[in-house]
């Protein structure tokens, strides 16, 4: 194929997010489906808070990767294994949205009874994206992951072994603090770099 009518990174980027947006939507389809239930049968099963706060910081961090995800513009060189990469990050993101909300809750009392029962699931695969959003943030060049300075070298790790954590106990204290401090803190860290597009 002639140099001239290969596509240029500005052709290969809206694809990308149409294609990324569709499993994203799917994630946040998911959440807002579940919420929905509740709101419908609010009887049907116990609730538990720090479910629900999972499913808000959940949904947040699905519209944030939508918003930070625009930084992939800067990517000038399109490979296969970077598509099949940011779509994989998508499909762990939509992973822990049906773990939130699985299609039937008959084999468990609550949400809560749930909850606990996949917990090593979600805190596996949410520790994942952790993993996963170094190699989003070095794909998107050293000036992109230099923005973060050391705060991002600390966060990472903290956030991994809070996951590994989550896995290991089911103290109920623990997970209330943890999603409380996880949801305070994505909100302060989105606002403090990811307010505009840079």
């Amino acid at each position: 194929m002639p140099a001239e009518t290969l596509p240029s990174a500005h052709d290969i980027f809206p694809h990308l997010r149409i294609v990324m947006g569709m499993v994203v939507g799917l994630g946040v389809t998911r959440l807002l489906s579940g919420v929905a239930r509740i709101v419908q049968h609010p009887n049907q099963y116990k609730l538990y808070p720090v479910h629900l706060a999972w499913v808000a910081l959940l949904l947040l961090m699905l519209v944030h990767f939508w918003w930070w995800e625009f930084g992939l513009y800067a990517i000038q060189d399109w490979t296969f294994g970077k598509y099949l990469f940011i779509i994989f990050y998508a499909v762990v993101l939509f992973l822990l949205s049906a773990l939130l909300f699985p299609d039937s809750l008959y084999d468990y009392a609550s949400y809560e009874d749930f909850f606990f029962k996949r917990r090593a699931w979600f805190f596996g695969l949410l520790a994942l994206t952790y993993v996963l959003d170094i190699a989003d943030t070095l794909m998107k060049g050293e000036a992109h992951f230099a923005r973060f300075g050391s705060e991002y070298l600390v966060r990472t790790p903290v956030f991994i072994l809070l996951c590994l954590a989550a896995i290991w106990t089911s103290n109920r204290r623990f997970h209330a603090l943890f999603v409380a401090a996880a949801l305070v803190y994505q909100v302060s860290w989105i606002l403090r770099l990811f307010d505009t597009i840079v």
